[in-house]
């Protein structure tokens, strides 16, 4: 059962584009209260002071090998292993590795170290940063650009829940049942994907929540020698950043969250807002083409219904299933660049070929054409349904549908049973029902907002802005299409954002870049 919108990541818009440490203390100059001794309890979580064995650990600093289906990075690129508590309760306990990479700053006038969380969760940092380095050039003159594979993804104990085959079998799983055969089935396959998750990660699977990873963050910072943490969190990087200052408001010292993710809606919430946010991107989609909203999602919902009846064939061999049709509208909508090959896809596919929607599916599902999928989308699910507390049943799914459908007519249906299928009968409790980001005395965090981001909807930006508290949160607007802001060519945005990792400007609260 494929979920492609619960914290979606900028990798996947990143490759349908690309398709179609230095020591040294950081200050720069933040305000904030002081920041945390070593061995603090904060640290932990604990109440137990963290071992020298953590915060005294030397990073062996080594060239980079090839991971994740992307080849090795070059020369600048270094890469380590970071030693971390599997359980931040017992930091003197089990360790687990995090894989890190770095480049160092180009330049002389060195800031610290600058963190990137690419968003899923479940996006491997490790692979998408030396990608994504082309457009923080600028950031690296003075920051060493450093990202990592957080708890439970790629290289750092990474979980696999299921394998290539029965990832593709569960492919013609019908995400939208209507009849209580299809219904069995599509529970009976979240119920096994769980428990494949539970086989793969054992102990770990219980540690890898948002929480635990913002915990790391914090000794990462510590061990990379920098006084406050310099985190720049996109998708669902925004509410794990928005965590981090949560717990250690002290520490806080330059942080842009793109692409902001909404703390106060609950499991039910985020899936609305982001059948709204599709919706509307699909509408403005639609618009761009010529056609009205209305009679484009009508076309797109009939054309859905008949491959829910039938699959579609393609020039592959396999069949283009509703799962993979919706995956593959969905892929387009992360970026305006991309908006005439879904054009092309839609075409085909009305002409009876769902070659091109099925490409689209593949890219996003991370499926090369060997039939091996990467597995982001299985630490996705694992640390989301750590966190989400919310198990609704099947019967408060089918009440959702009306609601959801009037919000999507395209995604609603299959986002409404989704509330229920994506932790049915997961092994782990889950954490809590909205994530808890007030940040009273942090230094200002810069939140970008995209009106048109069709993943995190813009209305959540002003809502962490809220959250994280007055004088804390400070919100630009940018009035575009796609998901998440910096880097897709506004000069207003990128100076804006520019200037306060660089130079400590804090924009005025409100600003808009059209």
């Amino acid at each position: 059962m494929p979920r492609f919108v619960r914290w979606t990541a900028l990798t996947a818009a990143a490759a349908l584009l690309v398709t179609g440490c230095s020591g040294g203390s950081s200050d720069g100059g933040e305000a904030g209260r002081e920041t945390s001794t070593p061995n603090s309890s904060a640290a932990s979580g604990s109440g137990a002071p963290l071992p020298s064995s953590l915060t005294s650990q030397k990073l062996d600093w080594g060239r980079c090998k090839a991971t994740g289906g992307f080849p090795a990075p070059g020369d600048e690129w270094q890469c380590a292993t970071l030693k971390t508590p599997l359980d931040w309760k017992k930091p003197d306990g089990e360790t687990i590795g995090l894989a890190l990479i770095r480049a160092k700053a180009s330049g002389d006038d060195r800031i610290g170290s600058l963190l990137f969380n690419f968003g899923g969760p479940g996006a491997s940092g490790r692979s998408t940063l030396p990608w994504y380095a082309s457009n923080a050039s600028e950031l690296g003159e003075r920051y060493d650009l450093v990202s990592w594979d957080p708890r439970g993804v790629g290289a750092s104990e990474g979980i696999r829940c299921r394998s290539d085959k029965e990832i593709e079998a569960s492919e013609s799983v019908d995400i939208t049942p209507d009849t209580p055969a299809e219904e069995k089935a599509y529970f009976r396959d979240a119920a096994a994907f769980g428990k494949g998750c539970q086989k793969s990660a054992g102990t770990l699977m219980a540690h890898v929540s948002t929480t635990d990873t913002a915990r790391d963050m914090d000794l990462m910072r510590q061990v990379l020698g920098d006084r406050k943490l310099h985190y720049f969190g996109i998708s669902y990087g925004t509410e794990l950043g928005g965590v981090y200052a949560h717990l250690f408001p002290g520490n806080v010292g330059r942080l842009i969250l793109d692409a902001v993710s909404d703390p106060s809606a609950d499991a039910e919430g985020h899936v609305e807002n982001q059948a709204r946010g599709f919706q509307r991107a699909l509408n403005n989609y639609l618009k761009s083409t010529g056609q009205g909203a209305e009679d484009g999602t009508r076309k797109i919902v009939d054309l859905l219904k008949r491959i829910d009846a039938s699959p579609l064939p393609t020039s592959s061999g396999r069949r283009l299933t509703e799962p993979l049709a919706l995956t593959g509208l969905v892929r387009p909508l992360y970026s305006e660049a991309s908006w005439p090959t879904l054009t092309s896809a839609l075409e085909t596919a009305q002409q009876g070929d769902g070659s091109e929607l099925l490409a689209l599916a593949d890219d996003y599902n991370d499926r090369d054409p060997s039939g091996h999928y990467v597995t982001g989308n299985h630490s996705q699910r694992v640390i989301s349904c750590l966190d989400d507390r919310q198990r609704p049943t099947a019967e408060e799914a089918k009440k959702l549908l009306p609601r959801f459908e009037k919000v999507s007519p395209v995604f609603g249906p299959m986002l409404g049973w989704d509330t229920a299928g994506w932790c049915h009968d997961w092994p782990v409790a889950g954490q809590y029902d909205t994530p808890e980001v007030s940040a009273p005395g942090a230094a200002p965090i810069l939140l970008v907002g995209n009106t048109g981001d069709p993943a995190t909807p813009y209305e959540g930006t002003r809502r962490m802005a809220d959250e994280l508290g007055k004088g804390v949160g400070v919100m630009i607007t940018w009035k575009g299409e796609g998901h998440a802001a910096y880097g897709k060519g506004n000069d207003c945005v990128d100076s804006t954002v520019n200037a306060y990792l660089l130079q400590g400007t804090v924009p005025k609260d409100g600003k808009v870049c059209s």
